[in-house]
């Protein structure tokens, strides 16, 4: 059994505390509502919290893999690659409310990676419109509206602010949506 001086411990414990809590505080982002969900990844259904997207600018994107649009998937990929490291995270969610997706979610997972190279995070197949929507996608559809077809995407700020939305029409290329991506990027 240790002996240690009863004051050295109450110091050291002191220490320990004072240091720790400013690196805690400087290293959790605050969680905004719209990233407050959690849903099961796509490869292994295991629970993944949105919150670990937190001071990121997301694209987020309902997706179909019998789509028209499915070629979509290699252009958000690139968006994905290219500015992961300043911030862009491009968040997919598998849904058949168009009837375009059959598959379970493992079948998916190995079609995006097989056919597209999709790397980004995506999610559990899930509702995205109507009263079954998830909760991130009623969220969304409060703000800019509920999807009206796959490969609809939702562009939301660091700060968790829903800043807009783009139709399946706009593909992951278009001048206005990278620009106005590089424009979120910007602000820190």
């Amino acid at each position: 059994m240790s002996t240690m001086n009863p004051s050295t411990l109450t110091v050291a414990a002191l220490l320990s505390l004072a240091c720790a809590a400013p690196i805690a505080a400087q290293t959790t982002p605050i969680c905004p509502a719209v990233l407050n969900h959690t849903f099961p990844r796509l490869q292994d259904e295991k629970p993944q919290s949105l919150c670990q997207y937190s001071g990121k600018v997301a694209l987020v994107v309902n997706t179909a893999s019998f789509c028209g649009f499915s070629g979509q998937y290699e252009g958000l990929e690139a968006l994905n690659k290219k500015y992961k490291d300043q911030g862009l995270v491009v968040l997919g969610f598998p849904s058949n409310d168009f009837e375009q997706e059959k598959g379970s979610n493992k079948e998916i997972a190995a079609f995006c990676e097989s056919t597209f190279g999709v790397k980004f995070p995506m999610f559990g197949q899930s509702a995205v419109k109507g009263d079954k929507a998830n909760p991130l996608f009623r969220q969304l559809a409060e703000k800019e509206g509920a999807p009206k077809w796959n490969f609809h995407k939702y562009l939301i700020a660091r700060d968790g602010t829903v800043v807009d939305s783009y139709s399946a029409m706009t593909a992951p290329t278009d001048r206005s949506l990278v620009k106005e991506i590089e424009k979120q990027l910007a602000r820190k």
